[in-house]
Order: C-alpha cells, then sequence, then structure tokens
C-alpha cells in the first residue's frame, strides 16, 4: 500500500468500525480509532493527520519526542508501547494516555514526573490476558492489589485497561480475550475504588478490532491497515 491510498484507508476502517458498532448497538462516537505511527514517515504521518487521524500511538518515547514539534496541538499522541522509567520524562507533557503501564515502580516514576509538571497523567493499565511471555502486561490476578496501590498516587488517573491480543488468522479467536477485558472492567469499576475509573478500554488491532469493538472497546490501535506493511530493511 502506497501514501495515496491512506484516505482509501482510513474511509474503509471507518465504514468498518460503524458496520460492527451497528452489529452490537454502539455508538460510533464512543470507539476512538488510534492511528498506530510507530516507524512512519513524518510525511506520512501529516497525510494521516489531514485526513483526520488525529490520535496517534507511538510505541517509543523517543519517536513522540522527534516528532511532537512536527505537528499541531490538535494531535493527541497516545503512548501504547512498553516505557521506561527514564523515559517517562520525554513523553509527560505530551501525551494524552499512557495505555502501558504494568507496574507500580513504573506508576510511581509517572506519578513523579507528573508532579513536576503538575499535571494528572491519565493512564491504562496492561493486562496480558494470552499470558504470553513475549508481550508485556501484568496478570489478572494481580490487578486489583495494583489498582488500589496506583490510585493513591496524586498525579495520576486510572482511566482503564489495555491489552495485546495475540495473533491470530482468524479474529473470532480473540473474543474471549477481548470479552475477559470488559468482564475484568466492569468487575473492577464495580469496587468503586477512588480514583479509579474503567471508561476505557484499549483492544484490538488491524486483524481483530471488529471482534475487539463488539465486546467492548473503546480504543482500537490500527496501523498496518492505515499505512501498509512496515519497511524494517
Amino acid at each position: 500500500m502506497e501514501i495515496t491510498n491512506l484516505e482509501q484507508n482510513i474511509s474503509d476502517i471507518q465504514k468498518s468500525i460503524q458496520l460492527h458498532c451497528k452489529n452490537c448497538g454502539r455508538d460510533t462516537a464512543d470507539v476512538a480509532l488510534i492511528a498506530v505511527s510507530k516507524t512512519r514517515s513524518i510525511p506520512t504521518i501529516l497525510k494521516a493527520v489531514d485526513c483526520g487521524m488525529l490520535d496517534l500511538g507511538e510505541n517509543k518515547a523517543q519517536e513522540i519526542r522527534d516528532k511532537y514539534n512536527h505537528f499541531s496541538t490538535d494531535v493527541r499522541w497516545h503512548m501504547i508501547g512498553h516505557l521506561q522509567t527514564n523515559k517517562i520524562k520525554y513523553i509527560i507533557d505530551k501525551v494524552v494516555l499512557i495505555h502501558s503501564v504494568d507496574s507500580i515502580k513504573l506508576a510511581k516514576a509517572i506519578d513523579k514526573e507528573a508532579s513536576k509538571k503538575q499535571i494528572i497523567m491519565p493512564i491504562l493499565i496492561q493486562l496480558n490476558l494470552s499470558h504470553e511471555d513475549s508481550k508485556f502486561g501484568i496478570d489478572e490476578s494481580r490487578l486489583y492489589d495494583m489498582v488500589t496501590s496506583i490510585a493513591r498516587l496524586t498525579h495520576i488517573k486510572i482511566e482503564g485497561l489495555m491489552t495485546v491480543a495475540p495473533y491470530v488468522v482468524d479474529s473470532e479467536e480473540n473474543r474471549p480475550i477481548f470479552r475477559k477485558m470488559k468482564d475484568i472492567s466492569v468487575d473492577i469499576a464495580s469496587k468503586n475504588i477512588d480514583n479509579v475509573s474503567m471508561r476505557m478500554l484499549s483492544m484490538g488491532m488491524s486483524g481483530d478490532y471488529g471482534v475487539a469493538i463488539e465486546e467492548g472497546a473503546t480504543m482500537i490501535r490500527v496501523g498496518t491497515s492505515i499505512f501498509g506493511k512496515r519497511d524494517y530493511s
């Protein structure tokens, strides 16, 4: 896929989102499409922004830092990859949401940097529901204790959960994972913990976002279906 296909790709995805929302009786306004712009060039990303993609997801703090000043303040940057504590300072005042908090240590480091900027940093807790060694995220058995600990921090707001489902050929294989995520979020929400909301569920990517939407995703992270396959050469 060339850059000339961007507008069509985005249009096709938006139509697909509408269809899946209709299938499960949801409002399309409740699902945010995050364009995963990692490794993409500035001109390519700018073209996507011109097509209406204002939510951009990056896996590396350095990429957000390096790209940030090339874009208007209308763009909303999301940190969706594993975040090292020593890189938080690069993005703390640049992102609208950190999707990938997977330890109390990381949360405390985010809280410290947020306090320096006198901001409240919205975060999601990353779960590894597929229990794959190659993926970051915590086991669901640790979630409640982590949430209650992080909720005490004064410059962080827990807004929900994130997960990265396995790569599958048939997206239906990931439906149980997305359904489990939704169930877990409902359970945590029912506990009415101060400083904790479960209004955001970041789940679903190019291969399975439709199923994720039907199971309650409020954010889908789509890269390949927008920009085409990455060239890592």
